[in-house]
């Protein structure tokens, strides 16, 4: 579907660390349905920032029962939107919204009564604390370990609230802190998250319990160490649920592609009903940025193939991408792409937006 933004009120900004603030938005009646969301999940963010279109995805920190849609900027060197957001974006404001989307979610069933372990490191906790905040509302009989790493005591982000929560679901929950320039008079709380220390983590805190479900968020070798250690401990990668900020895109990750014949290759796309055409003829460049190129209006915020928004679904003919992190192993079985990460592999390729 083309995208489609929403003109949001900025309704409360506060400046959670140094680097950091949270921002509240006025949803309008009328656009509450569009705006529905599972913890988990993100809003994308549209701005013109010296004379050029700027998309960010930022993650929901709030819970869905609580009806806020509240999300947290940390402020990024060289960040165009991070740094537009901290100097220029007032309560009162109104920015251009995406409504909420993201495969990264947790839905609560009151009847659950497992063990879910969450990790995040820095701006990694805003997706992470809405899903410990549903999962203590809405699963009595769960429990939830938050493990969370930081520079220092100071660069936690919503400190006071994980604290509040700690002691609001004293039996429910229980918390860690990490971090890697402070010393905080435990060995195990020093450093940074990596192999290592997630052993070390759940030798200690965990020996004999059954884990249930795990979430991570947070940079991407922190995120893919963890995963790895929690197969190797012999969970299943369908207990194991991942969201990456910020991804080295190096090339140890590309895909090497090699068409067909090495023809230039006629793409086919449908989006709402309607059908554009046009060829790509070289692999340097995506579905996605070729589709931009004549004109076409389509969904996308990262481009970095982590958020998901640029979602579509093959329909004819074979495509690659150069990396995944937001797409479930069944959801690429079905044909579904990244198309900003996509490049044909065939002459002919047929994309849908709207399956």
């Amino acid at each position: 579907m083309k995208p489609r933004f929403f003109e949001i009120s900025v309704q409360e900004i506060v400046k959670e660390t140094e680097d950091c603030l949270s921002i509240l938005f006025d949803i309008p009646e009328k656009f509450e349905v569009d705006f529905n969301f599972k913890s988990g999940q993100y809003l994308t963010l549209k701005a013109h920032i010296e004379n050029q279109e700027v998309r960010r995805s930022y993650s929901l920190c709030s819970e869905p029962s609580s009806k806020t849609h509240k999300i947290a900027i940390k402020r990024i060197e060289n960040g165009i939107f991070s740094s537009y957001a901290h100097k220029h974006l007032k309560v009162g404001d109104s920015i251009e919204v995406m409504a909420p989307s993201g495969n990264f979610q947790h839905i609560p069933n009151a009847i659950n009564a497992k063990n879910y372990v969450l990790f995040a490191a820095g701006s990694g906790i805003t997706p992470i604390l809405s899903i410990l905040k549903s999962i203590l509302r809405h699963e009595p009989n769960s429990h939830v370990s938050l493990i969370y790493g930081n520079k220092g005591i100071n660069s936690i982000i919503f400190k006071e609230e994980i604290e509040a929560l700690k002691n609001s679901f004293i039996n429910q929950m229980s918390v860690v802190h990490i971090l890697s320039r402070e010393n905080l008079g435990n060995a195990l709380q020093q450093g940074r998250i990596d192999k290592n220390k997630c052993l070390m983590l759940l030798k200690t805190y965990f020996n004999g319990t059954i884990i249930d479900d795990v979430f991570i968020c947070g940079p991407e070798q922190m995120t893919l160490d963890i995963r790895d250690v929690m197969l190797d401990q012999g969970l299943k990668s369908q207990q194991i649920h991942l969201e990456l900020f910020g991804t080295g895109h190096d090339q140890k990750h590309k895909v090497k592609r090699v068409l067909e014949n090495k023809a230039d290759s006629k793409i086919k796309l449908f989006m709402d009903g309607d059908e554009y055409e046009f060829d790509l003829n070289t692999n340097d460049v995506s579905i996605l940025d070729a589709a931009q190129k004549t004109g076409v209006d389509v969904p996308y915020a990262c481009k970095g193939g982590v958020c998901c928004t640029c979602k579509a679904k093959v329909l004819e003919g074979t495509v690659n991408m150069d990396v995944n992190y937001a797409l479930e192993q069944d959801e690429v079985d079905d044909g579904y792409i990244l198309t900003c990460q996509a490049h044909p592999m065939t002459k002919s390729v047929v994309v849908s937006f709207d399956e």
